[in-house]
């Protein structure tokens, strides 16, 4: 199954447009997982069993890992994800950008060493730093459109024959780049007017929107701005929420991220 059958799937069947974000900071972990890397396998599929059913996609951000040289236990959990929860997307956060040859292996390391289903990359170097991953043709390339951070506008509000920077990115993405039918965009949640503005150049392909829970990001507006006419659409970012739940309520680690999975997933549902 490719990775937008997947997707579909997984937004029928567990009735969510809910992304659990895996970004593991040791110094905020539970005290038991502090110790050494692995306790990050325990506390990132502690998460994982917790929200399985309440999620559409689980993202696991790449520099989280490899800053405490812990891409073993990234492998191990994402081995974890398709071994348990096979119909769940896994999608690989790394925002890659490179040309030719160097593409290709950034490439084989998501697919390959990591068998995620789709992976970020990075638009800025054109359309020979993205061919490479559209040699895996069931997998997903979910390519930076309008990110949720504010020094995004630096960029993405260049004017180009007239209209900013990413609508272009858009625009070239649903009318040229997506030849396998698998490509997605990143939008921030942040921005509801220019997410607003995606989707009406974009149509139905999907959209990755970080930027609700810690970020800030208001999901009705979210959710009015990015969702399909059929109340799809969008893979819904959170991870701190979720992640760190437990110090502020007092409860289970696991416990604590399901309930505000729960909250999220069903608030988002209020607005499809």
């Amino acid at each position: 199954m490719n990775f937008i059958n997947k997707l579909s799937a997984a937004w029928t069947a567990n009735d969510s447009l809910l992304c659990v974000g895996l970004d593991p900071d040791l110094a905020k972990l539970p005290p038991q997982f502090q110790n050494d890397a692995d306790g990050i396998f325990q506390f990132c599929t502690g998460i994982i069993d917790a929200t399985a059913d309440l999620a559409c996609a689980f993202k696991p951000q790449i520099a989280y890992f490899a800053a405490l040289g812990a891409e073993r236990q990234l492998e191990a959990i994402c081995g974890y994800l398709r071994e348990n929860y096979p119909h769940i997307p896994l999608i690989l956060d790394a925002k890659r950008g490179d040309i030719g040859a160097t593409a290709r292996q950034y490439a084989r390391e998501a697919y390959d060493r990591y068998g995620a289903d789709a992976v970020t990359v990075n638009p800025y170097m054109g359309s020979d730093s993205v061919e490479p991953y559209m040699e895996w043709s069931d997998r997903g390339v979910i390519i930076l459109c309008r990110t949720s951070n504010a020094g995004g506008s630096d960029l993405q509000f260049l004017n180009v024959d007239g209209q900013p920077l990413y609508q272009h990115v858009a625009r070239l993405v649903a009318d040229k780049w997506n030849s396998n039918g698998q490509c997605a965009l990143v939008v921030g949640a942040t921005f509801p007017e220019e997410l607003a503005q995606v989707r009406a150049i974009v149509g139905d392909m999907p959209l990755l929107v970080p930027g609700i829970g810690a970020q800030g990001g208001d999901i009705a507006a979210t959710v009015a701005s990015g969702k399909t006419a059929d109340g799809m659409g969008m893979m819904i970012n959170s991870s701190r929420a979720i992640l760190y739940a437990a110090p502020q309520a007092g409860e289970d680690y696991a416990a604590a991220a399901r309930r505000v999975a729960l909250e999220t997933r069903d608030a988002i549902n209020q607005y499809r």
